[in-house]
């Protein structure tokens, strides 16, 4: 008599166990779709450092434009920038 609920607990045991495996909060389906958002968001960030890269070199080319641009005037034609003075010593 007591054979007989011992091999109906553990099936209903692992029929629990399985439901959690396959449609519980940790399903691999759960998972599955996880792993494709995190793959997706990996893409996302990857094309995010690019753009953030080609940000930071425009940025340089126009800081070191701007510093040749500035040196150039203060050359060529005496440029100066507020609260400076300028002194031209003649040779």
């Amino acid at each position: 008599m007591l054979t007989r609920p011992v091999p109906l607990i553990l099936l209903a045991l692992l029929l629990i166990l399985q439901g959690q495996l396959w449609l519980g909060r940790g399903s691999v389906t759960k998972v599955w779709q996880l792993q494709e958002q995190l793959q997706e968001q990996k893409k996302q960030n990857a094309q995010a450092e690019l753009g953030i890269e080609r940000s930071r070199a425009e940025l340089r080319d126009l800081r070191e434009g701007l510093e040749m641009v500035q040196e150039r005037a203060r050359r060529e034609i005496g440029m100066v920038k507020a609260n400076e003075i300028f002194v031209q010593i003649a040779k």
